[in-house]
């Protein structure tokens, strides 16, 4: 059986009926920036899942798509990444964009759903950046809807030339109201990760035209 689940969340500082203010998201990363990440790590880079047993509780989300072909394409999906183009969706975006793909890291993401406003507060901790390989895995903290890790990766297949985007999560609901609306919540992790992958393609080809 999974431990029980961590009941300590910051309501008021999490959902919001408001478009957070800049002061706002500033004092949140400051606050965030002392706390530890409290969520199990089941994810490793660059491999994913660290084990094939992941307590019931969790949810595991998966999938992959194809960027293009070749080097020129690999360079463009990762200033892509460095730009946080993958949650750049309208809906969602990093709220603190100057943020730098680095160990210890806050990356606030805030969304837009259902006409309410959350700020996420994550740490990255684990990055990878060789010559086949770019990402990072974030870890929630307690200021955060969800708890649990999500790795973000590009993969270049020497072999084939192609070039590969990957994302990947683990998670259960932490606030009581994610816990509520779990279907609801569900669906826009799916909506998340569909969005992503097309975002992430768009941008891409933009970049890869520009390097050429």
């Amino acid at each position: 059986m999974g431990k029980a689940w961590n009941c300590s969340w910051h309501t008021e500082e999490v959902f919001r009926l408001t478009k957070p203010s800049a002061a706002v998201i500033e004092s949140q990363i400051a606050a965030a920036a002392h706390s530890l990440v409290d969520g199990p790590q089941f994810l490793r880079l660059p491999y994913g899942v660290r084990s094939e047993r992941i307590a019931l509780e969790f949810a595991h989300d998966d999938s992959r798509s194809l960027l293009g072909q070749g080097v020129a394409v690999f360079d463009a999906a990762k200033l892509a990444f460095k730009r946080w183009a993958m949650f750049d969706l309208g809906w969602a975006r990093v709220a603190n964009p100057q943020a730098r793909i680095e160990v210890g890291q806050i990356l606030a993401v805030e969304v837009r759903s259902l006409d309410l406003w959350t700020l996420n507060l994550s740490r990255i901790t684990e990055v990878i950046d060789t010559p086949t390989h770019f990402g990072f895995i974030y870890t929630t903290t307690e200021r955060h809807v969800e708890q649990g890790d999500e790795r973000f990766l590009l993969e270049f297949d020497v072999a084939t030339g192609d070039v590969w985007y990957e994302l990947e999560a683990v998670s259960r609901p932490r606030h009581l109201l994610a816990r509520i609306g779990y279907p609801i919540t569900r669906s826009f992790q799916r909506r998340f990760a569909r969005d992503s992958h097309a975002r992430m393609r768009e941008e891409t080809l933009a970049g890869n035209t520009i390097l050429s």
